[in-house]
């Protein structure tokens, strides 16, 4: 279910944008429909697909002194995921950012330049979700290859080192 509603949202998102235009002249109206199927398919993406099809999840914390950090958190190696529904999963994850590139490419060409917003959005919704399961999969390769090799040190001086990077260059866009 899971890997369904992935790429219904996805692929919803896309064909609106695609085919609203067909279908009506409202922008305000294909605008919203849009938006809301980016940003369902972004809370999905995050928060139910990645951790059901991979045993991935990231988020974005604050500390008690406003410093901006990302947490990862992965399941138990011992129960490794579905390799179908995993490769299914980063070929979604991959893929559509590239689709919705080539949509924001297209719309400059033909001078749609009102909808470049959209694109401009559902670009950045699909990059944070690759930069986020890409380092929560980082993240998570490192803590629990520590884990076999029995140093908990490695770990914990890799999941600094990770945290520092993505709050210093990433983390900032967050905010």
């Amino acid at each position: 279910m899971a890997l369904f509603c992935l790429y219904l949202f996805r692929v919803a998102a896309i064909s609106v944008y695609i085919l609203c235009g067909l279908f009506t002249d409202n922008y305000v109206l294909s605008t919203v429909l849009v938006v809301v199927l980016l940003a369902m398919d972004f809370w999905n993406c995050r928060n139910v697909a990645g951790r059901t099809l991979v045993g991935l999840r990231y988020w974005n914390q604050v500390d008690e002194d406003g410093e901006s950090y990302w947490v990862f958190e992965s399941r138990d190696p011992s129960r490794p995921a579905n390799p179908v529904d995993s490769r299914l999963f980063w070929i979604a994850l991959y893929t559509f950012p590239v689709l919705w590139g080539l949509l924001f490419i297209v719309s400059i060409f033909r001078f749609n330049l009102s909808f470049l917003p959209i694109v401009g959005l559902a670009i950045v919704f699909n990059v944070t979700n690759v930069v986020g399961f890409t380092y929560a999969d980082r993240d998570a390769k490192q803590r629990w290859a520590s884990v076999a090799g029995g140093g908990w040190g490695v770990a914990g001086v890799g999941g600094q080192i990770l945290g520092s990077m993505v709050s210093s260059g990433i983390g900032r866009f967050m905010r």
